[in-house]
């Protein structure tokens, strides 16, 4: 592992269908809608472990036993679930307990297939050299993956997830704390029908 002291959370749902990818469900359906869920968890857990850079850790969002997650390859070693009402509270949780036994944790979701082993290097390369926090922007407003250093739960706090102004709002928040931080590049994330074209275009599954 290059960056042994850091670790990688991989943030997942609990594959139920009617519960997961619902914005895609008058496309795909209800089943289509969880098995794409199950194939961009399996393809995150995996190019993020393949990568190597450092251990990568699968938070579930509900304290539920599930088989999907027992068969991932590589196995699943932790039975870490996120702690929170929201998104925000998940989050900074994680960011917590993380930072508690290691000097830089990244967050990443399940629904972003162009999260490679050179986009993670950079962000945990900036963290190591650099910036308090690392962000990943994403081409709907929010953002594809965060990183700390020192725990920053301010950034949770008061954000309108789901929403375009999530990345607007979390660069205000950065500015008014006067924490140092790295942009990558922007990325897109499988969230709505139209982004399902460029899914396709990538032929990962």
């Amino acid at each position: 592992m290059k960056y042994p002291n850091a670790r990688i959370v991989q943030f997942a749902k609990i594959p139920i269908a009617g519960h997961v990818k619902t914005r895609l469900i008058p496309a795909l359906g209800e089943e289509g809608a969880l098995q794409l869920h199950q194939q961009l968890v399996r393809h995150t857990w995996r190019s993020l472990n393949t990568a190597q850079l450092a251990r990568v850790e699968l938070w579930r969002d509900q304290n539920i036993a599930s088989s999907f997650f027992d068969d991932l390859s590589p196995p699943v070693n932790s039975g870490h679930v996120q702690q929170g009402a929201d998104l925000g509270e998940r989050m900074a949780s994680a960011v917590v307990t993380v930072l508690e036994r290691c000097d830089a944790v990244l967050i990443v979701g399940s629904d972003c297939p162009q999260l490679d082993a050179a986009y993670i290097e950079s962000a945990l390369q900036a963290l190591y050299e650099s910036s308090e926090v690392v962000l990943g922007p994403a081409s709907d407003g929010g953002y594809v993956l965060i990183g700390m250093r020192r725990a920053v739960s301010q950034l949770f706090v008061d954000i309108d997830w789901g929403s375009d102004r999530v990345l607007g709002q979390t660069r205000c928040r950065l500015q008014a704390l006067e924490c140092s931080w790295h942009e990558l590049s922007e990325r897109w994330d499988v969230d709505r029908p139209e982004d399902l074209q460029q899914l396709q275009a990538l032929d990962l599954f």
